[in-house]
C-alpha cells in the first residue's frame, strides 16, 4: 500500500466551516428548523433560478423523492426500468407496490436502450423509468414518442444530472417529472437531499403534502398517505452555500475530465465512456472500460489501483437484476440484458471531484498506463 494520502473516487466538498457560521446564526435566530422554512424556500427559488426549471420540491434524500415522485404520479402495474443503476431505482417501484421490467442499455451512452422498450410494453405496463446515467441525457425524444404512443407516464432519475443542459435547456424538464439526488457524492450536495422537477403547480403543491404527511396546508386535514421526506433548514442552508461555488467546482471537475480523456486515449483496451447529446455536461462521473485487450482484467486492475491507494468503484457492478429480490424475474435474465451485463463486468469509475489535484491525477494515469505497458 502507498504512503501517500488515500484517493478515493469522490468527496464531498466542503467549504470553509467558518463561512458556514453566519448561515447557522440566522437559523438558530429564526427558530425554525425545517417545515419549509426560508432557508428552504430560498433554496427552491435559488435552484429553479439555476437549473432554470418552473418548479422544484426539496426532499431529504433522492430516494424519498423517487418514492413520492411514483406516488404523486399515480402509477399502479408494471414500470419499464434499467438494470445499470443504483439500486434506489428499482427499490422505489418495490416501496409502490410496482413491477420491475428491466431492459438492456445502449452501449454508448449505457442509458435505456429506446430500441428495446417497445417489445417490453404489456397491457399492465404503466410508465417508463429511464436514469440519465452518469448524467448523460438519455435519448429522450425516442422515450417521449414511445410513451406518447402507447399512453405512458416517464419519470427520470436524474441523481447524476444537475446542472445538464441539452440544446432546448435543462435536461430536468423532460418526462412527467425528474429527481435528483442531493447525496454528499454528488456534484451538487446538501449533505443528504434530493428533489423533484415537475412542470406546474398543481403537481408540486400535491408532492409537498405527500412529503409532509399528506397534510393540507391549513395544517390540521391529512388527504394523502403520505410521509416526512422534509429537508432541514441545515441541509438547505449547506445547499445554499455550495450553490454560490458550483462553477468553479464544474470547471475543476471538467479539466480533471479532459486531462483523463487525453491521456488515456492512446492506452489500448481502456475506453471513456461519452455522452452525445448533453450541450451542457456536469462531469459527475469517471468511467471507463476495461476491454479484453487491457492487460489486466477489470477486477484486477482495480486491485492494482487500491494497491497504490486509489480506491476506485466498480459502478454499477453488480447489476440491479443480480439481487436477490430482482433475479427472479424474467426481464433480470443475463440472455436478456446482453449489453448491460458486459459493461458491468468492465466498467471503473475513476476519481473525479474539484480537490483532486493534479499530482493525484498523475498517479492515477500512471498506474493505468504502467499496467498497460506491463
Amino acid at each position: 500500500m502507498s504512503d501517500r494520502e488515500p484517493i478515493y473516487v469522490t468527496r464531498p466538498a466542503l467549504p470553509p466551516l467558518e463561512e458556514f457560521v453566519p448561515y447557522l446564526q440566522e437559523i438558530w435566530d429564526a427558530r425554525i428548523l425545517t417545515n419549509g422554512g426560508p432557508m428552504h424556500q430560498r433554496l427552491e427559488a435559488a435552484l429553479c433560478k439555476h437549473l432554470g426549471v418552473p418548479h422544484i420540491s426539496l426532499f431529504n434524500n433522492g430516494t424519498q423523492a423517487l418514492v413520492t415522485a411514483l406516488q404523486a404520479a399515480d402509477i399502479h402495474g408494471e414500470v419499464i426500468t434499467t438494470p445499470y443503476s443504483f439500486v434506489a431505482t428499482a427499490h422505489s417501484l418495490l416501496w409502490n407496490s410496482l413491477r420491475p421490467v428491466f431492459v438492456d442499455i445502449d452501449p454508448v451512452t449505457l442509458n435505456l436502450d429506446p430500441a428495446r422498450i417497445e417489445d417490453a410494453i404489456t397491457p399492465d405496463t404503466a410508465a417508463i423509468m429511464p436514469v440519465h446515467c452518469y448524467g448523460h441525457p438519455c435519448d429522450v425524444e425516442a422515450i417521449r414518442a414511445i410513451a406518447d404512443k402507447h399512453g405512458l407516464k416517464v419519470i427520470y432519475d436524474a441523481a447524476h444530472a444537475f446542472g445538464v443542459r441539452d440544446d432546448g435547456g435543462s435536461v430536468l424538464r423532460h418526462g412527467d417529472m425528474s429527481v435528483l439526488s442531493f447525496h454528499a457524492t454528488k456534484v451538487f450536495s446538501t449533505f443528504e437531499g434530493g428533489a423533484i422537477i415537475c412542470r406546474d403547480k398543481e403537481t408540486k403543491q400535491k408532492i409537498d403534502r405527500l412529503k409532509n404527511f399528506g397534510f393540507e396546508a391549513d395544517g390540521s386535514t391529512v388527504s394523502l398517505h403520505g410521509t416526512n421526506g422534509k429537508l432541514s433548514e441545515i441541509h438547505a442552508a449547506f445547499g445554499l452555500m455550495q450553490l454560490e461555488g458550483i462553477e468553479a467546482s464544474l470547471a475543476r471537475r471538467q479539466a480533471v475530465d479532459l486531462r483523463y480523456r487525453q491521456e488515456l486515449a492512446a492506452v489500448q483496451g481502456i475506453s471513456c465512456v461519452e455522452g452525445k447529446n448533453e450541450l451542457v455536461a456536469n462531469y459527475a462521473y469517471f468511467p471507463i472500460l476495461v476491454g479484453p485487450t487491457y492487460p489486466l482484467s477489470r477486477d484486477a486492475l482495480f486491485r492494482r489501483l487500491q494497491e497504490h491507494g486509489i480506491f476506485t468503484r466498480r459502478y454499477f457492478h453488480p447489476l440491479i437484476t443480480e439481487f436477490p429480490m430482482y433475479r427472479a424475474l424474467p426481464s433480470a435474465e443475463p440472455a436478456n440484458l446482453p449489453v448491460a451485463t458486459k459493461v458491468a463486468s468492465e466498467v471503473i469509475c475513476l476519481p473525479i471531484y474539484p480537490e483532486l489535484d493534479d499530482e493525484q491525477v498523475g498517479r492515477i494515469l500512471s498506474v493505468i498506463k504502467e499496467s498497460a505497458a506491463a
